[in-house]
């Protein structure tokens, strides 16, 4: 591509919880999750182009450069929302799991809205982008902040919840994939669905002050639906868990709806004893990584996050 004007991180996530309260009348599901930023992060570099059209590059054959990739659908509507004619090359340095429940895909849609606000020099604002964001996918609004926030709704009505302290991981991909769909399929429905929509909202957007969110989750805390669903369609990802938590992991879950495991440790060398540990498995991606804060993760996007990002307390509803 053309020297680049500048180069954005677009970071992973975890949720610490993930809970399905119901079947919505729309057909979505109403959930209730706790998302957390880490530091583990994809590599998008931005350019001006000579014409109109939206340009995307991957280190990855396999990633999608069309209008499949979220990064060109971002692009696209955020051209059409302003009435931008100029165009963009983007490139993708691709280091996040695909469909690895960790978000990179919306991330990197996020970190395209902000970026090409920039480069376009768009005059908008983060709740502007949050309601475009939501209408791409249900993390997007998420990583126009970061750090650590309660997910309602279907996951787009974002609010701000007190960072904690770092807590240093490890993120595991073995070989297998599950995709968001068909984790969603295996749940049971049945169970899910429920007439009383107003009951389930009601406890999707329960109170983000109370003490709960104080303090890390000990592993009796962590919560993910999605886990045993996608445990007995893949086995080789609960065997993931059970190798984190044999190698002193203090909590271990399912990362989001994907393929991913996610394991706290106490401290750098607990992790780092962990990693020795489970290298040597066969076939899994294994991502040493800690937890980012929104400080942290506003000051990495530079120009693109201050002030504009920390104008925005991420206590909007944004469709859902």
């Amino acid at each position: 591509m053309s020297t680049p004007l500048f180069t954005l991180p677009s970071f992973a996530k975890i949720n610490c919880s993930l809970l399905i309260l119901g079947k919505r009348p729309d057909g979505y599901h109403e959930i209730r999750t706790v998302l957390q930023t880490v530091s583990l992060h994809d590599t998008l570099r931005f350019a001006t182009a000579s014409d109109s059209d939206i340009l995307l590059s991957c280190d990855d054959p396999l990633i999608p450069t069309d209008h499949n990739n979220l990064i060109v659908r971002a692009a696209i509507a955020l051209r059409d929302r302003y009435k931008v004619r100029a165009g963009a090359r983007i490139h993708l340095e691709k280091r996040i799991p695909v469909q690895g429940g960790l978000g990179g895909g919306s991330s990197n849609g996020a970190v395209t809205l902000l970026g090409l606000a920039r480069l376009w020099k768009v005059r908008t604002n983060v709740s502007e982008l949050a309601e475009l964001g939501a209408g791409l996918g249900s993390d997007v609004p998420f990583f126009l902040g970061g750090g650590r926030a309660l997910g309602t709704g279907t996951g787009t009505s974002i609010s701000s919840l007190p960072d904690l302290a770092a807590q240093y991981l490890l993120i595991i991909a073995a070989n297998a994939t599950v995709a968001t769909a068909e984790a969603y399929k295996a749940l049971s429905l049945a169970a899910l669905t429920t007439r009383n929509s107003d009951s389930i909202l009601a406890i999707s957007r329960g109170s983000t002050n109370s003490s709960d969110w104080d303090q890390w989750p000990v592993s009796e805390d962590l919560e993910n639906d999605f886990e045993q669903v996608i445990f007995d369609i893949e086995p080789e990802i609960g065997r993931v868990k059970s190798a984190l938590v044999q190698a002193g992991a203090r909590s271990a879950l399912l990362a989001g709806s994907g393929s991913s495991v996610f394991g706290i440790f106490d401290n750098r060398e607990a992790q780092q004893r962990a990693l020795e540990q489970i290298r040597a498995e066969s076939g899994w991606r294994i991502f040493p990584c800690a937890t980012l804060s929104r400080e942290e993760y506003i000051r990495a996007m530079g120009s693109c996050g201050t002030p504009l990002l920390r104008s925005f307390d991420l206590r909007s509803d944004t469709g859902a």
